[in-house]
């Protein structure tokens, strides 16, 4: 299983979200065809209810320790709640950093 269907599955498995958008952006940042390094996601989970933004982002990204000790360099996210979602869901756009040279991992 390539990196982009390991990280939906855990987050399909530990969420099951309403909505789920996984991107790899490995090649905006000066990565080879086919790398795995950059990804970017939004999270929409009733599991966030309730639950302050750090504590989303930490609760993602604690799944994704062993893919970071194998070459995951950067993930952008952007966790809400159902609610939170209503209310941007017709004008979201998530913009990822602009790479900031070849020297990323």
């Amino acid at each position: 299983m390539n990196l982009e269907a390991s990280i939906r599955k855990k987050l399909e498995q530990n969420f099951s979200p309403i909505y789920l958008e996984v991107e790899n952006e490995s090649h905006k940042h000066h990565r080879p065809q086919g790398a795995e390094t950059h990804f970017r996601i939004v999270l929409v989970s009733a599991a966030f209810e309730g639950v302050s933004r750090v504590d989303r982002q930490r609760q993602v990204s604690a799944l994704f320790d062993e893919e970071r000790a194998n070459g995951l360099h950067a993930f952008s996210q952007r966790v809400m709640a159902p609610a939170e979602w209503d209310l941007v869901k017709d004008t979201f756009v998530m913009k990822s950093p602009t790479c900031l040279g070849d020297d990323h991992g």
